[in-house]
């Protein structure tokens, strides 16, 4: 599910698990959302089912049901949990089971699981606590896995949004040179974190990093129908959104009206010890 270049924070120095206001304003349109984010590569949907030890899959802040779709086409039983109820709710009316809240206060009521999943949702979680959670609801030998579907926009198309941002909205915090940067680094930056809240829980063994190659081709149509789905922008107004539309709109007409985005899914994973304790 594409961001405009990284989840990020939203001001230097605060952690992306504590802004909680951009961290629940996808759901504003929810059905857009669902329509224009990408899927997750077959080849880690497998990977997934395969190294699960059941079919047993919580799914972290489960959005729309995106991944859950996935893996219960590929025969998994799956629960989602997602602070938005406005994203919990479209994904009930789709038949995925979603429950309302934040991992870090949901009540698992005796459940565990096969997997836990967080599909481009992790940096949204506490690392230490929802590591730590993590261990409580998996059962022994079971998966911890995060993944993000990484991109790295054409530097025209990435100044046009820049340039307007920064008109439309003068006095954000975003932090939109750390935007520009190469979005590798800043995943393997929150990969970092998570393993070291990972590690703190005594609870799991190796960590494992997973990557998948491949790329999608954006029509300027298809690509300015997902923007305003970013973190950045789910809280704009028309007016603020309509200018940075138009300025990367006209970048993408000097490209020839699209072009081919190619993408890395980074993942982290992990199996739970089973001699850690659970509940």
């Amino acid at each position: 599910m594409p961001t405009i270049s990284s989840p990020g924070s939203p001001s230097p120095g605060i952690e992306p698990h504590k802004a909680r206001a951009m961290a629940e304003s996808f759901g504003i349109d929810a059905e857009r959302y669902d329509r224009t984010r990408l899927r997750y590569p077959g080849a880690l949907v497998e990977r997934i089912v395969a190294t699960a030890p059941g079919p047993d899959v919580l799914d972290l802040g489960c959005g729309t049901g995106i991944a859950a779709c996935q893996l219960i086409e590929a025969g998994c039983r799956v629960l989602g949990v997602e602070p938005d109820a406005r994203m919990a709710g479209f994904a009930r009316r789709t038949g995925i089971r979603s429950e309302v809240a934040t991992f870090e206060e949901w009540d698992p009521a005796g459940r565990d699981f096969d997997a836990v999943i967080a599909a481009t949702a992790w940096h949204w979680i506490d690392p230490i606590a929802g590591a730590a959670k993590a261990a409580r609801v998996l059962r022994p030998g079971g998966l911890l896995t995060a993944f993000w579907n990484v991109f790295q926009m054409p530097p025209d198309v990435m100044d046009a949004f820049a340039g307007s941002y920064r008109q439309a909205v003068p006095d954000s915090p975003i932090d939109l040179q750390a935007m520009a940067g190469p979005a590798a680094g800043t995943y393997d930056s929150m990969i970092g974190k998570a393993t070291g809240g990972i590690g703190r829980t005594g609870a799991f063994g190796e960590v494992e990093q997973w990557r998948f190659e491949w790329e999608w081709h954006y029509t300027k149509e298809t690509w300015l129908d997902q923007m305003p789905t970013s973190g950045v922008l789910t809280r704009l107004s028309p007016d603020q959104l309509a200018p940075i539309l138009d300025s990367v709109g006209s970048a993408i007409d000097r490209l020839g009206g699209g072009f081919t985005m190619p993408y890395v899914t980074m993942a982290f994973a992990c199996r739970r010890n089973d001699a850690a304790p659970t509940g």
